[in-house]
């Protein structure tokens, strides 16, 4: 029988009452972004923002927390923009959307950091970590140190194992990868790109989910990611259900898989019964017989969203388990 879980891929909305005060703590120029050595009181603004997101997926009814990502001022660049051996420098835009992060250049070795354990060690509710996936954060930075794109992917794959070791006890491990679509690797770049996730993957015993958003994975990468030691594929049914579907006939998928049927980035917010019917369409269309484990997730991450959009979809996937037939 397969086991529906509710989660999200993380990095929430500050709520209004934290953008506020952490202004004021923290001022309004690029320099004044999160950097790894905040004094006590920015410390304590991001912990009781921690706080409430947790609770509020809690009280959602969410199979998996997150720790919300509120202090990733550079989205999925923040592991390195808070790394001693990385300079931040430009305002570059993430993606293709009206949002900016500095840019990361790294000058030295990337050794072992601990940022994201400390976040997680925060909150004993938290059951699922996230980070950003090794190729794209190999190419939202720039390596003035490792010398060629092969080595810098090596070397930011172990980092983020490096990262993943000191983890608490965590169900689930998300590693976001929306760059596999939207900037694909070349030949031979795909597979060291799954070389790249397997290295990280290896670095935890929990459930590795690798989620991919805004559009579908080109037919090579995704073969390539296939062959990946990891436990499930996310895929964007909102971007783009055409060509995720068709990976998944055409190539198959692992025997769990993370389904992204909410809209991370709109804020009209989907009914648990509208949910569960997209997870139920891809069900009917695929030839795997049953899967294991669905996790049901926004396509992207929530922080686009006002923080009351957000809870609402948390409100509406929580409810999914209950309302799906497979």
């Amino acid at each position: 029988m397969t086991e529906v879980i509710a989660t999200t891929p993380g990095l929430y909305p500050l709520p209004d009452w934290a953008k506020d005060e952490l202004s004021d703590l923290k001022g309004h120029q690029k320099d004044d972004l999160i950097s790894g050595d905040e004094g006590e009181p920015i410390v304590d603004a991001y912990g009781r923002a921690r706080t409430e997101a947790v609770d509020r997926q809690l009280e959602a009814g969410l199979d998996r927390i997150v720790e919300g990502q509120l202090r990733w001022d550079d989205m999925l660049a923040h592991p390195l923009c808070v790394h001693d051996n990385v300079e931040t420098r430009g305002i570059v835009r993430y993606y293709d959307n009206n949002n900016f992060y500095r840019e990361p250049v790294v000058r030295g070795d990337l050794t072992p950091d601990g940022d994201v354990a400390a976040e997680l060690k925060a909150n004993s509710d938290i059951t699922q970590a996230v980070l950003p996936g090794p190729y794209s954060l190999a190419e939202l930075a720039t390596d003035e140190h490792y010398g060629d794109s092969a080595a810098f992917l090596d070397a930011i794959a172990e980092f983020l194992a490096s990262e993943v070791d000191p983890f608490p006890s965590v169900e689930t491990l998300f590693l976001l990868e929306p760059s596999l679509v939207t900037d694909a690797p070349e030949d031979g770049e795909d597979e060291r790109a799954s070389d790249a996730i397997d290295a990280v993957a290896a670095a935890t015993d929990a459930d590795v989910v690798v989620h991919t958003y805004w559009g579908s994975i080109p037919e090579k990468s995704y073969a390539h990611l296939m062959d990946a030691d990891i436990d499930a594929i996310g895929f964007d049914f909102v971007s783009d259900h055409e060509g995720s579907l068709y990976n998944i006939q055409e190539y198959g998928t692992k025997d769990d898989v993370a389904l992204g049927v909410v809209d991370g980035q709109n804020t009209l917010v989907e009914t648990p019964a509208e949910i569960a019917e997209r997870i139920e369409w891809v069900k009917s269309q695929v030839p795997k017989s049953e899967f294991e484990t669905i996790y049901a997730t926004s396509n992207t991450e929530l922080f686009y969203l006002p923080t009351s959009k957000s809870e609402d979809k948390l409100d509406s996937l929580a409810a999914v388990p209950s309302e799906v037939s497979l």
